[in-house]
């Protein structure tokens, strides 16, 4: 009888994947204010979460109730534990699911809409704290305990980038400082041209004991589907294993050249429990997966592979066992990419774009000059992870002197840098670059007008799939209605601080829990075509009835409360959305004569030049190109028009819009 082997981790990831989930910023700061309210029900104060499925369950049933989660879960206890364990894993929750102090000042974060930089590094509050949290976070990864985040900044300060997948399939194998600098060393034969990632998987997991153990005995003994599923040493069960027993008996006939098992073996590599391992072995074998080829062809529709042409039965033994376990941790490692990067991403420093995973530049130089030092605390845990406390806290060497940290950005980006505001001029140009590039390359027009279809359709997914899928799609829309107002406005203006949105460090946008004012507010200097003013652009996708008791009273207060509090300014307002109804407008039309009060009743103001734009006639001006000026010139017009709504939205904005349409700009 075949004795089991034991499967040992041999990589780390942070959080779990049976929890992902799209908004992420905005789900943690929701979970965790559910979560405190939970606590606060009167019944629920002395209950103990551990060993408690009942409460557990009563837990998932609150979180549904408040629209957290959705459906009916087979085990809604489990699902409470995996819906908050990520939590938990970063400190913000505790073993016993209860908000700890780092999360109280999370929430405090969240609750006070202030996500202004506060910091050395010039990134948002919230991120700042996470960035904090990772830096302590650990895994136990076969009794080594390894913090990965910390595990990411040395390693990438070393290499000054990291492509996909070597992020996703060597990153996440250093897991003890002699395997972290082994990877280091392969990283860079690599990229050299002297291994390839596959042959790097393999040297690290044939290092391992249980794995040199599990190849001596396939080696040895004669091989049964019991055998095959020990030295398989599947994480959760032996008996999935089973069918890699046949496909060995397969490839063996093929390899001898006894018989055209090709059909078969195809076959049986469907029936991998794990779809990502099974497609591996096809693409690895198959040069057509054409079941008419297969037939027709036999033999010659395999790849020559090395197993295929191995001199003797040990060779070929230590060839399957290479391929099962490189699909396998192949698979495992894929798994853990997109866990990795949105648990990276939130700290704001880490960008990903153009396949290669970098740092942003501030923190960079901060992360270089402290780099070695990780290596000081990134192999142990620490008792500070549910606390809210300084970076020298987390180990000494994180505090640096703010005056060198300018003086190696100076060098970095050949300009001046002396003090915390010409660090902020010159980041904030930095990004302007950035997100011009990100225009270019992720935004044209087409893109654009394709994007609009998609917000009138409300194809969300296809939204999400093109822009990000960490903020909601009202949010998006802003984030949109932006980058379009930038490129009318032929890309001047300080648009990042116009859009009033979160972004990531990869310029892309985030929603936060319980959202906030994020309305575009463009301001305009003098120009020959029209004089110094502020623009406030108002988008909604709303629709129908919905639009008028959204929409119609905000946006008139939003202009009338802006022009209050800056009473020498010219301003005036757009509203954008995708379906624009009749009584908006006749509404907008109204307040050009209407009288706005402030809360006291005592000062005034008198009309209000609000004018909607349909999206349908957006997508007009972006496709011919259509400027700023002559926008703001047909805007003027139409204000000044007397005809009654109905007409005059046809007449002044379809008619005036469509007319760019005889010529090409």
């Amino acid at each position: 009888m075949a004795k089991n082997i034991g499967f040992k981790s041999y990589c780390w990831a942070v959080g779990t994947t049976s929890y992902r989930t799209d908004n992420f910023n905005m789900n943690i700061e929701w979970q965790l204010s559910l979560l405190k309210e939970f606590w606060n029900i009167p019944e629920n104060r002395d209950r103990s979460w551990r060993g408690n499925n009942i409460l557990q369950a009563d837990c998932y049933a609150f979180l549904k109730e408040k629209g957290f989660v959705t459906g009916d879960a087979n085990r809604p206890d489990k699902d409470a534990r995996e819906k908050t364990s990520g939590l938990r894993d970063i400190g913000l929750l505790d073993d016993d699911r209860n908000v700890t102090e780092a999360g109280e000042a999370l929430l405090k974060i969240s609750q006070s809409k202030d996500f202004s930089s506060d910091n050395l590094l010039e990134i948002p509050k919230d991120s700042y704290l996470y960035f904090k949290q990772l830096l302590k976070t650990a895994n136990d990864v076969d009794g080594k305990n390894v913090r990965p985040f910390a595990v990411f900044l040395y390693v990438i300060a070393k290499l000054q980038y990291l492509t996909y997948e070597e992020f996703t399939y060597l990153l996440p194998l250093c897991v003890d400082r002699e395997t972290t600098e082994k990877i280091i060393k392969y990283i860079i034969m690599s990229r050299n041209g002297e291994l390839n990632y596959e042959d790097i998987i393999l040297s690290v997991l044939m290092e391992m004991d249980n794995y040199k153990l599990a190849l001596q005995r396939f080696r040895e003994e004669i091989v049964t589907e019991e055998l095959v599923c020990s030295v398989g040493m599947n994480r959760k069960s032996a008996k999935y294993d089973k069918p890699y027993y046949r496909l060995y008996c397969l490839l063996k006939k093929i390899a001898d050249n006894q018989e055209n098992a090709v059909l078969e073996f195809y076959d049986t590599t469907k029936k991998l429990t794990n779809s990502k391992v099974g497609g591996a072995w096809r693409k690895y074998f198959f040069n057509s997966t054409a079941r008419n080829v297969m037939k027709r062809e036999g033999l010659s529709v395999l790849n020559d592979v090395p197993i295929l042409k191995a001199k003797d039965e040990d060779e070929f033994k230590k060839e399957f066992f290479k391929i099962m376990h490189l699909f396998k941790a192949k698979a495992t490692l894929s798994d853990y990419f997109d866990l990795n990067r949105r648990y990276f991403k939130i700290t704001d420093i880490v960008i990903f774009e153009d396949n290669r995973v970098r740092l942003d530049v501030l923190p960079k130089c901060y992360i270089e000059m402290v780099n070695d030092d990780f290596l000081l605390f990134a192999f142990m845990q620490t008792d500070l992870l549910t606390k809210d406390v300084s970076l020298e806290k987390i180990h000494s060497s994180l505090e640096i002197d703010a005056r060198k940290l300018y003086q190696k950005l100076s060098i970095v980006l050949g300009k001046d840098v002396a003090d915390k505001e010409s660090a902020k001029k010159v980041i904030s140009d930095e990004r302007y670059v950035r997100f011009n590039k990100l225009i270019d390359e992720h935004f044209d027009k087409d893109t654009l007008i394709t994007l609009l279809q998609h917000f009138e359709e409300r194809n969300d997914d296809e939204i999400r799939s093109i822009v990000t899928d960490n903020a909601d799609i009202p949010t998006i829309f802003e984030y949109i209605l932006g980058i379009i107002w930038y490129i009318i406005s032929e890309r001047k203006g300080n648009v990042l601080e116009f859009m009033n949105l979160s972004l990531e460090a990869d310029l892309l946008p985030k929603t936060h829990a319980g959202g906030g004012e994020a309305d575009i507010v463009w301001k305009y200097e003098k120009s020959s075509t029209y004089p110094e003013h502020t623009l406030l652009l108002e988008a909604t996708l709303a629709d129908g009835s919905n639009q008028r008791r959204m929409e119609m009273e905000p946006v008139s207060r939003h202009l009338g409360d802006y022009r209050l509090n800056h009473p020498l300014e010219e301003a005036y307002c757009v509203f954008v959305t995708t379906y624009l109804h009749i009584n908006v407008i006749s509404d907008f039309r109204i307040r050009k004569s209407a009288v706005y009060y402030d809360s006291a009743g005592e000062d005034y103001i008198t009309g209000m030049k609000i004018l909607p734009l349909q999206t349908s006639e957006l997508k007009t001006l972006l496709k011919f190109e259509v400027k700023y000026p002559q926008i703001y010139k047909m805007f003027d017009k139409a204000y000044y028009s007397d005809e009654a709504p109905k007409e005059w939205y046809e007449n002044n904005i379809v008619r005036e819009t469509g007319a760019y349409g005889n010529f090409e700009h």
